[in-house]
C-alpha cells in the first residue's frame, strides 16, 4: 500500500493557491494599471466633503437655525479644485422665500472654497447653498450631480439691508450701524417685557418728557428707496392735552415733515407717514402717506393719486386695528415705481402713486428722499417719542408741538425693533416680519 506524505500534499496546495494569486495578479496590470486596496486612495469623482459657516457644521444630517446673518462659508472637497470653475455661476446662494439669488463672492485655494454674500443676510431667513456639477479638480474630476445644502439664520425674520435697528434690550443702541444717542440724548426712557419672549425689551414713553434723540438722522433719509418699519403699542390711558381732551402721538420725527414723521390721531381715525421728497431738480417737497381707514381711493372719492386704501369701516376703523395694541408698522417708498406704501401687521393698508398726480405737479418728477431742514429751526436729530428733537424750534411755542409742553402730542407708549432700510420692503416681506415678531 502506498501513502501520501501529508506535508507534500499541503506544500501543493500551498503553490496552487499562490499560483492563481499570482494570475489574478497579472490580469490586474494588463495595460500597467494596477489595482489596489488602500483606504487612503481619493473616490473616483470629486465630492463635498465639509462645509461650515464659522463653527457650525452645514454639511449635517440637520440643517442649522442658528447661523448668523453675517457668516463666512467655508466648503471643503475631496481634492484640489480648479480655480478657474469655481464661480458664483458654479455655487450660488439663494433665498428660498423669493427665489432670489444672492450676490457673492467665491474663491478657491487648494481644495477649499471661500463664500463671502455681498452684504449681511436676513435674520431668520432660509437659504440654499447650491455647488453645480461644472465644478472641476485639478484632476478633471467633476461633481456627478449637484449638491444643496440649506441653513436657517438666527433670529426673527428681517429682510437683508438694514441700515439701522434699535431692538430696546436695556438699551437705546442701534445695534446694526452707527446710529447710537448720546447719553444726553435719551431722557426719561425704561424698559419693560415687548410683545413676546422673543423680543425681549421695549422702551417706554411717558407722554410727556420721554425722548430718544439719534445724531445725523439725515443720513437714514438721503436715499432713493427707503423703508421703515417699527413696532408700537399706544397707551390712551390718561394721554390729554392742555385742554383736557385725548392729545395725538407724535410716534417718531426727524424735523417733522421737513425729514419725515409718524403720527396717530388722538382719536385714532388715521395715521401717516410724513415725509420730504426729492423732485428731482434740487428742490424738494413734503407729501403724507395718509391712512384714514375708509376704503376712499382714487376710483372711490379718494385723492387721484391713491391707488388703494383699505376699508376698515366694518371692523372698528383704523382705531380697532391699533388702538391700545401691539402693531407693526411698515412704510416704504419705491423710487422705480414712484410708489409710497403702508403695511399694518402685514397687510397692505394703504398706497400712493406719483404717478398719477396731476399734470404739471412737480411731484411727479420724484426720485426718494430728502432731507430739507435749516437749522435752527430743524435739527437733523431723529427723535424717538416726538415729532422732531429737543434742539428744534419748529412750532416750539404750539401747546400740541412743542417739547417743553407737558400736555404736547409727545408719545405715550412703547416701541420697539425699530428699523430702517435703503431698500424696498415687499409686501410678502412685511407679512413675514409680522407672523415672526407678532404676539
Amino acid at each position: 500500500m502506498n501513502f501520501i506524505n501529508p506535508n507534500y500534499m499541503i506544500m501543493r496546495n500551498l503553490k496552487s493557491i499562490f499560483g492563481l494569486l499570482l494570475a489574478v495578479a497579472m490580469l490586474a496590470t494588463v495595460n500597467g494599471v494596477m489595482v489596489s486596496c488602500d483606504d487612503d486612495d481619493p473616490p473616483a469623482e470629486l465630492q463635498l466633503t465639509g462645509l461650515t459657516a464659522g463653527s457650525i457644521d452645514l454639511n449635517g444630517a440637520t440643517s442649522p437655525t442658528n447661523v448668523p446673518a453675517n457668516a463666512t462659508f467655508s466648503a471643503t472637497f475631496s481634492t484640489e479644485l480648479d480655480a478657474t470653475t469655481v464661480t458664483s455661476s458654479n455655487i450660488t446662494l439663494t433665498r428660498d422665500y423669493d427665489d432670489a439669488v444672492l450676490d457673492i463672492a467665491v474663491s478657491a485655494t487648494g481644495n477649499t472654497v471661500t463664500i463671502t454674500p455681498a452684504e449681511a443676510l436676513g435674520t431668520g431667513t432660509l437659504y440654499i447653498l447650491d455647488f453645480g456639477t461644472g465644478l472641476t479638480s485639478t484632476a478633471d474630476k467633476t461633481l456627478t450631480s449637484a449638491v444643496s445644502r440649506s441653513f436657517t439664520t438666527e433670529g426673527t425674520f428681517s429682510p437683508a439691508g438694514v441700515l439701522a435697528h434699535w431692538t430696546f434690550e436695556d438699551s437705546p443702541d442701534d445695534v446694526v450701524g452707527d446710529f447710537d444717542p448720546e447719553e444726553s440724548g435719551v431722557v426719561a426712557i425704561t424698559y419693560a417685557e415687548s410683545r413676546n419672549a422673543a423680543a425681549g425689551q421695549a422702551a417706554v414713553f411717558d407722554g410727556d418728557a420721554s425722548i430718544i434723540e439719534i445724531p445725523n438722522g439725515d443720513d437714514l433719509m438721503t436715499t432713493d428707496n427707503f423703508t421703515l418699519s417699527f413696532w408700537m403699542k399706544t397707551n390712551s390711558e390718561g394721554h390729554v392735552n392742555e385742554n383736557g381732551d385725548p392729545a395725538g402721538y407724535f410716534v417718531l420725527g426727524l424735523g417733522a415733515f421737513y425729514g419725515f414723521q409718524f403720527e396717530v390721531t388722538a382719536d385714532f381715525s388715521s395715521c401717516k407717514l410724513a415725509a420730504q421728497y426729492d423732485l428731482g431738480d434740487g428742490t424738494s417737497a413734503s407729501e403724507d402717506l395718509w391712512f384714514p381707514g375708509n376704503g376712499e381711493d382714487k376710483d372711490n372719492g379718494g385723492w387721484q393719486g391713491w391707488d388703494f386704501v383699505k376699508d376698515l369701516t366694518g371692523s372698528g376703523g383704523v382705531a380697532g386695528l391699533i388702538q391700545d395694541k401691539w402693531t407693526h408698522v411698515v412704510c416704504v417708498y419705491d423710487a422705480a415705481s414712484k410708489k409710497g406704501t403702508m403695511y399694518i401687521n402685514g397687510e397692505k393698508m394703504k398706497s400712493q402713486d406719483f404717478n398719477l398726480w396731476p399734470d404739471g405737479d412737480k411731484k411727479k418728477g420724484v426720485v426718494g428722499l430728502k432731507y430739507a431742514g435749516v437749522a435752527p429751526e430743524v435739527v437733523n436729530e431723529l427723535a424717538f417719542g416726538f415729532i422732531q428733537s429737543r434742539a428744534g424750534t419748529l412750532w416750539d411755542a404750539e401747546p400740541w408741538g412743542g417739547y417743553e409742553i407737558p400736555t404736547a402730542n409727545h408719545y405715550k407708549g412703547m416701541l420697539d425693533d425699530i428699523r430702517v432700510f435703503h431698500s424696498v420692503v415687499t409686501e410678502q416681506e412685511a407679512l413675514l416680519m409680522y407672523n415672526s415678531e407678532k404676539p
